[in-house]
């Protein structure tokens, strides 16, 4: 079924919404909280609760991709599972690198006032790495994909992967505070 049309479902405030949006996109949805939580149980909770988020939020919002929709309300539930989860025990993992990677860039949250600004500098910021780096910093601050995963599905080695992630962090740390959004 077309996206256009599962939105118009979901906007009619009709079930099979949910049902539709599960058959197009539960692969999807189910590899973005898998490679943030890494329990199969917890995934599939993550995935289920975003077709409730996906309900609740539409109307009004109508968005523009449905997949970058799904992906973005899977990613934001999993990484509140996960940090949930994490601070009621002990234990390391991707996300934490990965956030802790990019903490000495971006620093903390910023403001809600600010978060529409910050997320255009940094499409724009991604818009102008050439693509095999911006595809490889997708992967690892996106997907969160481990540097091992990330060297097999591109074929170079992890310290290539390490080397083009720490110069692309260190490009946008620059990027943003020329443009006064930076730490």
């Amino acid at each position: 079924m077309e996206d256009l049309h599962i939105i118009e479902l979901y906007w009619q405030r009709n079930e099979s919404a949910i049902t539709e949006s599960q058959t197009k996109y539960d692969g999807y949805c189910s590899t973005i909280a898998n490679n943030i939580l890494h329990s199969p149980e917890d995934t599939e909770e993550c995935v289920n609760d975003t077709w409730l988020r996906a309900w609740n939020t539409m109307p009004p919002e109508k968005p523009n991709r449905l997949s970058v929709f799904f992906g973005k309300i899977t990613r934001n539930l999993a990484i509140d599972k996960y940090r949930k989860d994490r601070t009621q025990k002990y234990g390391g993992g991707q996300i934490a690198l990965c956030l802790d990677e990019l903490e000495e860039c971006i620093g903390e949250e910023h403001p809600i006032e600010d978060r529409i600004a910050f997320q255009e500098l940094i499409y724009k910021f991604l818009s102008e790495l050439p693509e095999k780096n911006r595809d490889i910093f997708l992967l690892r601050y996106w997907y969160m994909m481990s540097i091992a995963e990330i060297a097999s599905r591109n074929h170079i080695t992890e310290g290539s992967v390490r080397m083009i992630l720490q110069r692309v962090r260190d490009k946008l740390k620059k990027y943003l505070e020329k443009e006064g959004a930076g730490v």
